[in-house]
Parts: structure tokens; sequence; C-alpha cells
């Protein structure tokens, strides 16, 4: 049985009553929990006409096109499955959605909840390992689930808490702030997991605690949870990463701090050439632009500046590298970046899809891509969260306001 709801409604019940921790025991012993539902988006929404009438006065370059792919209650991060059929996306609230397109016309035509037997907090964070392991990150939680593409269909799925819950951060330090994890699989096949500090700017008897965990950092591991280490200092809250096809270099974008003014501080995407690199929070909220709590004070670190300012609140979220083949040449290799929009500006600024190119010396210039969610009247159609290329060169972006995910497609 199933229950088919409106994108609307199914947001209203993912708050509904949570689901018993012995399930997780359960799953561990291949044992069945008695669930028996999932929970089905419908495609055919009346949800569906007003997101499209948006999609028309989004402004790209010639040659390009953006088009619904699905509706997704509260879409954030996303990640396709190694054989493409099945994207996994994450949010902020208890879910992580299942979205198929089993026609192949490159419109998903299926949106259910991911092992709904589970009570997830939190789970923003999606990756695949080449080879097929499902990793999401929580807020307190690293959970792994072998050959999820091809056994989401039940209700139970094996899952293996790799990082067990209240172990990925000191529950004492359980946030409602800055809590959307980003996980991603590098090329030396650890996970890089981003952990935003809750605060404005950490406070100095949090550092220490902070430099130790990993807080306000990215942070690595063996798949299996092991070898746990703190790759990145000086992160305020990074949501989202990833890494150089051509040299395997890290890099993430950076919220900065809030109320400084309209335009300062600037957002950042940074650049990572070594383990163990400090890039500044709390000494500097943004680029070079100190903050008010630590001014005049001597910096003890090395700070690695960003590699790109971007506008100051624009909130620089999910980022991806280009590596497909059907747009045009200049954008192999590019970042593709969302800016979820302005919350603390007097103008707001925001709401789109950026693109960085970068040349042979690690130089990077980011400009517009796609924009047209903040619309004519300073409010938003819609706010991009990630932005991944599918295997066909397409590229897919969430938005969490208008509960969607569109697609980019290329033809001259």
């Amino acid at each position: 049985m199933k229950k088919l709801l409106t994108a609307t409604t199914a947001i209203a019940l993912l708050g509904g009553t949570a689901m018993a921790q012995s399930n997780l025991e359960k799953l561990g012993a291949f044992k069945v929990t008695g669930t028996k539902e999932h929970t089905v988006v419908d495609q055919n929404s009346g949800s569906a006409d007003s997101i499209r009438a948006v999609l028309e006065n989004i402004t790209m370059p010639e040659g390009f096109k953006i088009e619904l792919y699905a509706l997704v209650p509260d879409a954030r991060h996303m990640a396709m499955a190694p054989q493409g059929t099945v994207l996994f996306v994450g949010t902020k609230k208890n879910k992580v959605w299942a979205v198929m397109d089993r026609d192949r016309n490159k419109v998903a035509d299926e949106v259910k909840d991911f092992a709904p037997s589970l009570e997830l907090d939190v789970p923003n964070g999606v990756a695949f390992s080449k080879d097929g392991f499902l990793f999401i990150a929580e807020r307190n939680r690293v959970m792994m689930y072998p050959a999820a593409e091809f056994f989401h269909e039940s209700p139970d799925v094996v899952a293996v808490p790799i990082v067990p819950q209240g172990t990925l951060i000191p529950v004492e330090e359980e946030s409602y702030n800055h809590t959307a994890r980003v996980v991603k699989v590098g090329p030396d096949n650890k996970l890089y997991i981003s952990l935003g500090q809750p605060f404005n700017v950490a406070p100095p008897e949090k550092l220490d605690l902070y430099n130790e965990t990993g807080i306000g950092g990215i942070i690595r591991m063996d798949r299996d949870g092991s070898n746990r280490e703190v790759y990145t200092y000086g992160v305020r809250n990074s949501v989202g990463h990833d890494f150089h096809p051509v040299t395997g270099e890290l890099w993430w974008t950076d919220n900065q701090v809030d109320g400084m003014g309209d335009d300062i501080p600037p957002g950042e995407i940074n650049r990572q050439t070594a383990a163990g690199q400090h890039f500044g929070h709390p000494w500097y909220g943004g680029g070079d632009v100190r903050t008010n709590e630590y001014a005049g004070q001597e910096v003890p670190v090395d700070v690695v500046m960003p590699a790109v300012e971007t506008v100051a609140h624009a909130a620089d979220l999910g980022m991806s590298f280009y590596n497909g083949n059907m747009f045009p040449a200049k954008y192999k290799n590019a970042i593709f970046s969302a800016q979820h929009g302005s919350w603390n500006r007097t103008e707001p600024i925001g709401a789109r899809v950026m693109v960085t190119f970068i040349d042979d010396e690690g130089n990077a210039t980011t400009e517009p891509f796609a924009e047209g969610w903040l619309n004519e009247n300073g409010e938003y159609d819609g706010r991009p969260v990630d932005v991944i290329p599918m295997k066909d060169g397409s590229l897919l972006v969430s938005d969490d306001f208008a509960n969607a995910v569109y697609r980019i497609t290329y033809s001259e």
C-alpha cells in the first residue's frame, strides 16, 4: 500500500510520529520492521504548472534550457546513483527522497521516501561511492546503505551506522543552526563531511573543542568511519564541496558572518591544496574582513584567503564540478554552484546558479549562469540549493522553496 500526497501535504506530514530506534537494530539483523508504506509525492500536482511558469522567467546563456524534473518536498543536496537509475535528495527535515525516471524521458515519474522504517534527523548530505554505497550525513550521525540504488523499493533496507548517533559531534554541541551536513567521497576514497559551527561568530571558549572535533571545519574518514581526522579548519558554515576533476583538490563554499552590513563580508569559494589548512574563521568574517568580535587581535594561524569572493549574504551552498559533455567546452571542469539567497540584506540578492571558471594556474572567476528566481518585486519564486551533473551531461538544480528539482540542458 502507498500513500499518495501532493508535495505540500507531504511536507505537513514530515514531522509525524518518530520510528522506534529499535528498527535500526532489526535492519542490522536482516529482520523486517513492520513498516509497509512509502510516502509518494504526486508528480501531477497543480504546483507543477506554477513552477513551470516561474521557469519561463529564468535567464541563461543562449542555447540553455531549464525544465521541471521533479516535485520533491524540501529538496536539498542530491546524489545520482552510479548507474543513473535513482536520484537521492536530502532534506533539512526527516526525509530522503528517491526520485526515479522509469520511462527514461528525462522527467521524473516517481518520487517516494527512502528507508521510511528509519527515523532520520536533518539528512541533508547524500553521496554515492563509485561502487554503489550510499552515504547520508545527518545532524549527528552518518549512515551507509549498501546497494541503495537497487534495494530502495522496500521500506526496509540494509542500514549501517558508520558514525553512530551522537558521535559525529559531541551531543552537547547539537544545535538547530548550521546543521546541514554535506558528504562527498574524495579521490582518495575517503568521506569528507562538513561540520558547520552553530554561532554567527564562534566564541573563544569553543575554539579548542571545535578544532579538536572538526566543528567549524571539514573532517575526513575512511568509509567505515575509522581514521577520522580534521582536514579543514577555520570554516564558518560550508554547505557545499567537491573535488577538482584534474588536480583532486578540494573546493568548497562558505557562508560568512551576518549582521555586518549589506555589502560585507563577502561570501567565499575556497580552494584547499593540503590537509590542515586554516581559512580564517572566527578572526575573519569573510575574505579579509575582520570580525567585530576579534577585531584588533593578532591572528594566531596562517590563513588561506578565498579563491573567489562572492557577493555578500547571497548564501553560496551546493556546488559541483562539471564533468559532462553536453555543455560547450568552456564549461568543462568549471564549478556550478547555488546561491540560496539573502535573508539579512536591505536589497535581497542571490537565488541563482553561478558558474566559476578556473584557469590552469588555479585562478578563478565567477559569474551568474541562471537567474530569475528573485522576481522584480524582490520576492523569491525559488531558492536553489544544490547543483549536480547527470550522466548525460545535463545539470540538476534543487530548490527547497519551490519543492522542486530542475534540469538544465544545452543544444546549439
